[in-house]
């Protein structure tokens, strides 16, 4: 009996390594999905669509664009807060100028044209930009794109597929 008892899968001993298989499997699959930007589609007042990359998490809103030489086939990021808030944007690790809209509900209450990367730049030196008003959702853009769906204060943005 006792050697059935150590030849048993779930023995004591082979406990450890099964909890440590099933931490690392969930770690992987973890890891794995945050590789993965869902998208959506924003429709601006005037009708245009686009579609963008949804940061919709802290490791995606902390990455950001940073690093991308461009948007390839997406027309910007949206990223989508928890709650309502001055929330401050960076340039950090930007390849390109962006024009960076904050939305509450859907409504556009700051706009901020054409910032510009800031290369070599410390964490700590990036200019921090904020909006005026409290919002719930950041659209980055690149940079004229406000010109060019012709975006202002007070404009509503629709958020589709997410």
């Amino acid at each position: 009996m006792d050697e059935a008892k150590q030849k048993s899968f779930f023995s004591f001993k082979k406990w450890p390594w099964f909890f440590l298989i099933i931490f690392l499997v969930i770690w992987a699959i973890l890891r794995f999905y945050d590789f993965y930007w869902p998208s959506a589609t924003v429709r601006f007042p005037a009708g245009q669509e686009i579609k963008v990359l949804l940061a919709d998490r802290p490791s995606h809103w902390q990455r950001g664009l940073s690093g991308r030489s461009d948007l390839g086939e997406y027309g910007g990021m949206l990223f989508i807060f928890g709650e309502k808030s001055r929330h401050t944007m960076v340039m950090r690790e930007m390849k390109f100028p962006l024009d960076i809209v904050w939305l509450d509900s859907g409504m556009v209450v700051d706009i901020a044209p054409g910032l510009q990367p800031e290369p070599g730049k410390s964490e700590a030196g990036l200019t921090r930009y904020a909006p005026r008003l409290p919002a719930t959702a950041v659209l980055e853009l690149p940079a004229g794109s406000v010109a060019r769906y012709g975006l202002k204060i007070g404009d509503r943005v629709e958020f589709l597929d997410k």
